[in-house]
């Protein structure tokens, strides 16, 4: 019986490779990196006024004042990751949310993640506002003659 199991490898390996295509061009057709970088700056956001880290034996309370503020932040930037995934008509206005709000960390969570959550938001921000959808008219490249020399107008070839 365990060896019928391995018969169905190949199906395995067409049925992963074919998840992978559409994995391929679902993640080609949206800002995803920018929106994998914005909902990694969340984490560390909310992460680290929440944990005691030990230092040498030491607890050390990152804690302050201002947990509620680096959830919301955390939160916000999370939830604008999710949406660059799947509503890329808003991707000007999530981008420059995400760097707001990535700038607004640096003060109110703990220096922006210990700069972690700051530069992913930036980052994820800044390839947010910069991504442009792709074209369906692409044409393809016509091939290069390697077998010409190109001889500039009205001169001799060097």
């Amino acid at each position: 019986m365990f060896f019928n199991l391995s018969s169905r490898r190949p199906d395995v390996r067409v049925a992963a490779a074919d998840a992978r295509r559409r994995f391929r061009a679902w993640r080609r057709g949206r800002p995803f990196w920018a929106g994998l970088f914005t909902l990694a700056a969340g984490l560390p956001i909310i992460y680290f006024p929440y944990v005691h880290l030990p230092v040498a034996n030491i607890p050390l309370a990152l804690s302050t004042t201002a947990g509620a503020g680096a959830l919301i932040i955390g939160i916000l930037l999370m939830v604008l990751g999710i949406t660059l995934w799947f509503q890329q008509q808003v991707r000007v206005f999530a981008g420059i949310s995400a760097m707001l709000l990535a700038l607004v960390s640096f003060p109110v969570a703990n220096f922006g993640g210990l700069f972690l959550g700051l530069l992913s938001g930036l980052i994820g921000g800044s390839l947010a506002c910069a991504w442009a959808p792709p074209t369906g008219n692409a044409e393809p490249r016509p091939a290069l003659n390697r077998g010409s020399a190109a001889v500039p107008v009205g001169g001799r070839p060097e």
